[in-house]
């Protein structure tokens, strides 16, 4: 299995519109962050975890040729504004587009998306096959099973997911102990590190630090990054051996 991360910034993603401060004015392309997701390539399926308003410029960028599936963390915005743009892959490939997220988001989506869902639907507009994620079960895509977990972003349910020996998590600030014992033994971790300072609904660093210690993962990556965090070359020198900070373009195998 094959993990890209597609974007590593948060809600703003990086540079920061009017920003100038010296994150924003960095010339590390490391610095430079799409909204999150990540692209993951199984033997038998290509899946993305969510489709931001960057989505169309990261499947570009990545040189994506064939989508099977999006799976939604939760409805925010900055996960869900880029479904529209499957439609080069409905009509270059001819096939629906599977969609795995909860009920709730579901109601979030049709919100955002209406179109898509009513009964005399315009020509041209994406075409999905829904599919509920419901909370405790596990699901497959393709060969590929996928454990929800659930977790807290300040006092909204989202879910992360662990996939094998990988485990994704972004918009964390709290995790129930059941979904604890679910991450435990996960060997790759990825999980939000937004910015030095506390916060309401997102880890810190030394929150995602200390969560990734007690996990014990052969590596961890840290994702959904604010300008407020500090530049990649000065940040991640100072973190422990088996964690880094992810950037947009990272790759690697399971």
């Amino acid at each position: 299995m094959k993990v890209t991360f597609l974007g590593t910034g948060t809600s703003q993603g990086i540079p920061v519109i009017s920003c100038n401060c010296a994150v924003c004015r960095s010339d590390d392309p490391r610095d430079k962050r799409l909204r999150v997701s990540v692209l993951i390539e199984t033997a038998d399926k290509t899946i993305v975890i969510d489709s931001g308003p960057d989505f169309r410029y990261q499947m570009l960028r990545a040189g994506v040729k064939d989508l099977d599936a999006i799976v939604f963390t939760h409805e925010h915005k900055d996960h869900i504004a880029g479904l529209d743009d499957i439609r080069p892959f409905n009509y270059l490939l001819q096939k629906n587009i599977d969609v795995y997220a909860t009920e709730r988001v579901q109601e979030g989506l049709k919100r955002e998306f209406s179109y898509i869902f009513t009964e005399n639907r315009y020509p041209g507009i994406p075409q999905i096959n829904m599919h509920t994620i419901r909370g405790g079960e596990n699901f497959f895509i393709g060969e590929t099973e996928l454990i929800p977990l659930d977790v807290m972003h300040y006092k909204l349910p989202i879910l992360g997911f662990r996939i094998g020996d990988f485990t994704y998590l972004t918009d964390v600030k709290t995790i129930p102990p059941a979904s604890m014992d679910k991450i435990r033994g996960t060997k790759i971790l990825v999980v939000n590190a937004l910015q030095i300072a506390e916060h309401i609904s997102h880890f810190t660093l030394d929150e995602a630090v200390s969560f990734a210690a007690d996990i014990h993962a052969d590596m961890t990556y840290f994702t959904h990054i604010s300008h407020n965090l500090g530049k990649h070359g000065d940040v991640e020198p100072d973190l422990p051996p088996n964690m880094r900070l992810a950037y947009d373009g990272l790759s690697f195998m399971i």
